[in-house]
């Protein structure tokens, strides 16, 4: 088995939080506002915790999106391939380099993003974060003598503080980009 291999069952952490974006939800194109987010604003949606964003494509040309993060104290290097990005929904998928205790390892790192609409004019933010660990990532701790469970244990709080600082940042940033949007003809 290679040591990039996921583990589907093997779910370090899975996360969900929402907030609210204050713009209608016609305005609101999440995989416009992600997929072309410029690299101060992502900053400014985790300070101290976000440390750089930036775009490009696969080979084969699909969208995506590298962000570099502090998420505990680990360095997480993403590559999010975005399979779904469509203006209220955005699915996007990454085989991540994480600086551990235990060395680099990968990681998978799936964040979804969804937006519906509230009865106020304004929509409700979802945003889920799962991670599944790799075998590479399982043999290196099984070279230090953690068990997953112990590691996932360690991991998933600071994961889950970290989803729930940047989720209402990212609800004001969606909201600054799709009111700054000129008003359809």
């Amino acid at each position: 088995m290679s040591k990039d291999q996921v583990l589907d069952s093997a779910v370090i952490s899975e996360t969900a939080e929402t907030a609210t974006v204050d713009a209608p939800i016609e305005a609101v194109d999440i995989a416009d506002w992600v997929l072309n987010l410029p690299d101060a604003e992502y900053r400014r949606c985790a300070p101290g915790e976000h440390i750089a964003a930036g775009r490009t494509t696969t080979d084969d040309g699909r969208p995506m999106s590298i962000n570099v993060e502090n998420i505990g104290g680990t360095l997480v290097i993403q590559h999010y391939v975005a399979e779904v990005h469509e203006p209220h929904h955005c699915h996007l998928v990454s085989l991540s380099d994480a600086q551990t205790e235990q060395g680099w390892i990968k990681v998978q790192a799936t964040w979804d993003m969804r937006v519906e609409p509230n009865d106020n004019g304004t929509c409700r933010l979802t945003n889920t974060v799962t991670t599944h660990a790799t075998q590479g990532f399982l043999d290196a701790l099984a070279e230090v003598g953690v068990s997953f469970d112990d590691a996932a244990a360690q991991y998933h709080p600071a994961i889950v503080a970290h989803n729930q600082h940047e989720t209402p940042l990212f609800a004001a940033s969606m909201a600054r980009k799709a009111l700054a949007k000129p008003a359809a003809s």
